[in-house]
């Protein structure tokens, strides 16, 4: 651990590919490696955050998880932006629709991530910010997912730092603002991505719906998540 930059990664530098994608599940990291990476080499196992690094169609990328929660992948994305020279992480996770055109498998890209988090509060800011992805990420997943034949969704996320909410209104408040999903995230990538003058995206697969009954099992959530992992590779 004494050559590792951090105490949360295993990694030594050079072990970690300028392109980083970052699932919030360390399974599903691991998944994606073994599934679509060429000679993947584990970097890390701290705290079971699976990290690899292989290639993919002869480009050099990585996989990490990024757990759950603004103060995991906080941590996790601050790391490879500061301490490993990552240029960009694309996160690929799960969430809930907001909106009833949204339905259980589909594939939304936040092009901006709403939040109830404090997490901007260090930046002393005059005002409050507003956390964007990269444009370029956002236009190339957009012109990847034609390509593909897969439909997406473009539009604004909710980052959240609370799963179980005792207020039963949050859900309908941030639907009338034409939120299309919530996620627990995206936010604190966006800011760290700035804050850094590096780039992020966040992709997310639905698999809950909040105003429709259907819901995906923890198994369809780890490996059946294809078409996002396929537009985050192609990216």
């Amino acid at each position: 651990m004494e050559m590792t930059p951090t105490a949360h990664n295993g990694a030594v530098k050079g072990q970690i590919a300028k392109k980083v994608l970052m699932p919030g599940d360390p399974l599903r990291a691991k998944y994606i490696a073994e599934t679509y990476l060429e000679t993947p080499v584990l970097f890390t196992t701290v705290r079971n955050m699976f990290g690899y690094t292989g290639t993919y169609k002869g480009e050099e990328v990585s996989v990490m998880g990024g757990g759950m929660g603004m103060p995991s992948i906080g941590i996790y994305s601050y790391e490879l932006f500061h301490f490993y020279d990552v240029d960009q992480i694309i996160r690929i996770g799960s969430a809930g629709a907001l909106q009833d055109d949204v339905n259980l498998m589909d594939v939304v890209i936040g092009m901006g991530a709403c939040t109830d988090s404090n997490y901007a509060y260090q930046y002393a800011l005059p005002g409050t910010f507003a956390p964007i992805a990269d444009y370029g990420l956002v236009r190339r997943a957009v012109e990847v997912a034609e390509e593909q034949g897969t439909p997406v969704a473009v539009g604004n996320v909710l980052s959240s730092d609370v799963f179980y909410n005792a207020d039963a209104s949050v859900n309908d408040k941030w639907r009338s603002m034409g939120v299309l999903a919530v996620e627990m995230e995206a936010a604190a990538l966006y800011m760290n991505a700035a804050a850094a003058g590096k780039k992020a995206l966040c992709m997310l697969t639905i698999s809950d719906l909040i105003y429709k009954e259907g819901k995906l099992s923890a198994e369809e959530r780890q490996l059946g998540f294809r078409k996002m992992m396929e537009i985050a590779l192609a990216i």
